[in-house]
């Protein structure tokens, strides 16, 4: 299963509905979040995973805890949120608050909503990982590598795929913030997070230069 294939799916679907059941947010906001939080959350673990003792302990956390059954048991998604924010603390550390204003402001979504929401996710991009991890039988070692195919894989099949549901809820979600647009929402937010952090940002500004600030620190 592609990343793509994980946002599009029932899975992604699934933390949808809970958030839109709990928080009243519109389920199309909410998939617009987790399309531009899901790459990120894995941008930052590939960041992580240069460092040796932090592959390690991804490695670690991913065997013991994140074996992929969230993909397919909706209840662990609600079940799993204060793990999840465990989660986000470790992964974002420091920027954590940045990076909630940031998805906050550029997906209308309100931040005392943004925290909870990820924390939702959190886990099940960890289950995705660790099936993908599995599922390619790599150690600590290869960690980055796997990440970095990940993210590489979803930008080409992002670009193959110039009208999808996906897309069209993001330009309708994002386009009002994010300028000079390729066309393609998906593969600019990927894009943005492969080409080099901020070193790299996308003219017009918005969500791309944004999220490639974040992502250059």
């Amino acid at each position: 299963m592609s990343l793509i294939d994980l946002l599009t799916g029932n899975t992604s679907n699934q933390v949808a509905e809970q958030a839109e059941n709990k928080f009243g947010i519109n389920r199309n906001q909410v998939i617009a979040l987790l399309a531009v939080a899901t790459p990120l959350i894995i941008s930052y673990l590939r960041n992580k995973s240069q460092d040796a003792k932090e592959a390690e302990a991804l490695n670690n956390a991913l065997d013991k805890d994140h074996n992929g059954s969230i993909l397919n048991d909706p209840s662990q998604i609600e079940a799993r949120q204060a793990e999840g924010g465990s989660i986000l603390d470790h992964i974002f550390g420091g920027q954590k608050s940045t990076v909630e204003n940031q998805l906050s402001q550029n997906t209308g979504i309100s931040i005392d909503k943004i925290g909870p929401i990820l924390a939702m996710l959190a886990p099940v991009v960890m289950g995705y990982i660790g099936q993908q991890k599995q599922q390619s039988n790599v150690g600590a070692g290869g960690l980055g590598d796997l990440l970095g195919g990940i993210l590489g894989n979803a930008s080409n099949q992002a670009q193959s795929q110039q009208s999808s549901p996906l897309n069209d809820i993001l330009g309708s979600v994002l386009g009002g913030r994010q300028a000079q647009s390729s066309g393609n929402p998906l593969n600019d937010i990927l894009g943005s997070m492969l080409g080099g952090g901020g070193n790299q940002q996308q003219q017009g500004g918005g969500l791309g230069s944004i999220l490639g600030n974040i992502f250059g620190k």
